[in-house]
């Protein structure tokens, strides 16, 4: 059992339960792979790094069997009241850890292990019940605010607005409360006709305990909405700090494979092919002839097809193209592009892109953002799509369409009278493994 500084145990409370209905077209984000890792196993490789080995697993019911197949080793436990978002999670959970020190983990966020070393030595202080790690901003961020006297936390002020912020220090969800027994008494006692359950508890314990700040410069990466992939790609491709050529992988004479490169076990790359790293390529995936990928993550048996480029872009799995370009997107499992295939990834004026969530028009904050596909869809020859487009799975778009606007599950698109149409699909889309009668043509 990890150690808080040879003092007092504690327990990681990992919170999976969330639905990840922002983060459509694609599914469950926890087990989204980027870098041959689902972003669970990287959170728990990072845990792992500041020696904390005690993790229980908090899912619902939608995501908990794949996350035990994952891990089968790691104890979980199922959130019974989704709606009640973090509260739900901690009131199932709080009664199976005892008396010891619990660390809340958001299953959102990404952080170097670092940070949770900090958080640890914050929450060791003589007399101190907890500690919150703050992410120390030199510019506005729309998050929550921590209010300090002295060194003691006393509040959180949600999205103060520019010019009106309480401290420089934005709450990150990784809580040390050294006290379960009063979180969940303070979680049994909030007013439930509002939706901020955890945030009315951790004041009631601001006024009964002192809990102190962790101050953390590192890299702070939250996944809500699925163009937050596109900036935890980076964070992911940092660390590979070589050239990792797996011995089952074949490179062709001419082709060019430069920088910090992974090419897993049965990897091709075929003639006058090129990877610029960091880049990772998937186990059985083969980058084709006159190909360039670059800065990306191209997960297992994808097909980067003859003449196509990937840029800055994250391929889950069985991803075909031919002829195309993806760049700074992310496409679902089992996507076939034809050829002539494009993703726009930037405006015309150059100005920053939006997309629409929930009927809400969002600033993704990015000049570059190209499209993001739900699994099981096919494009025919020469589709076009706009930047910041959101394509949900099962949907076919017929060839040459240009795809301005979100379409939505299991749709079929097609060009008429020079406006998009769409209608329900009538066409299953076929499985990935239909199409390995194909590979052998592909890579001679």
């Amino acid at each position: 059992m990890p150690l808080l500084y040879d003092t007092v145990p504690v327990k990681v409370l990992l919170l999976l339960a969330g639905q990840s209905k922002r983060f459509w077209p694609l599914r469950e984000k926890s087990l989204f792979p980027v870098c041959g890792k689902t972003l669970l196993e990287h959170q728990i490789a990072r845990l792992h790094s500041a020696g904390l080995t005690d993790i229980l697993l908090v899912g619902g019911e939608h995501n908990l069997a794949p996350i035990r197949v994952l891990y089968p080793a790691l104890p979980t436990c199922q959130q019974e009241r989704l709606e009640l978002g973090m509260r739900g999670a901690l009131l199932s959970a709080l009664p199976q850890c005892g008396d010891e020190p619990v660390l809340v983990v958001s299953g959102n966020d990404s952080i170097a292990p670092k940070g949770y070393v900090d958080l640890l030595r914050a929450a060791d202080e003589k007399n101190v019940a907890g500690a919150l790690l703050a992410q120390r901003v030199s510019r506005y961020f729309p998050g929550g605010y921590l209010t300090l006297k002295g060194e003691r936390i006393t509040g959180i002020v949600e999205k103060p607005g520019e010019g009106n912020e309480p401290s420089d220090l934005v709450n990150i969800v990784a809580h040390v409360h050294k006290h379960p027994a009063a979180l969940l008494k303070a979680l049994q006692h909030v007013d439930e006709s509002r939706d901020d359950g955890y945030e009315q508890a951790l004041q009631e314990l601001f006024h009964s305990y002192d809990y102190r700040a962790a101050p953390y410069e590192g890299v702070w990466q939250a996944v809500k909405y699925p163009w937050h992939l596109l900036a935890a790609l980076p964070v992911f491709l940092n660390e590979i700090t070589a050239q990792n050529i797996h011995a089952t992988a074949t490179v062709h004479p001419t082709a060019v494979i430069t920088g910090n490169v992974v090419l897993a076990k049965g990897v091709k790359v075929l003639p006058h092919a090129t990877v610029v790293g960091p880049c990772y390529i998937g186990e059985n995936s083969i980058v084709a002839n006159n190909t360039l990928v670059r800065g990306s993550s191209v997960g297992r048996e994808c097909v980067i097809g003859f003449s196509s480029e990937v840029k800055s872009s994250i391929l889950h799995s069985h991803v075909w193209t031919h002829m195309g370009y993806i760049g700074d997107s992310i496409i679902g499992h089992n996507v076939s592009f034809g050829g002539g295939s494009a993703t726009g990834n930037l405006r015309l004026d150059e100005g920053e892109i939006s997309s629409v969530v929930q009927g809400e028009k969002i600033a993704t904050g990015l000049t570059k953002f190209g499209t993001v596909v739900g699994d099981h869809c096919r494009f025919g020859i020469h589709t076009s799509m706009n930047p910041g487009i959101k394509i949900g799975g099962g949907t076919f778009v017929s060839s040459g369409s240009l795809v301005e606007s979100d379409i939505p599950e299991g749709s079929f698109a097609r060009m008429h009278d020079g406006s998009l149409q769409i209608s329900a699909n009538r066409m299953q889309p076929p499985d990935s493994a239909s199409r390995q009668q194909y590979r052998s043509k592909v890579a001679g």
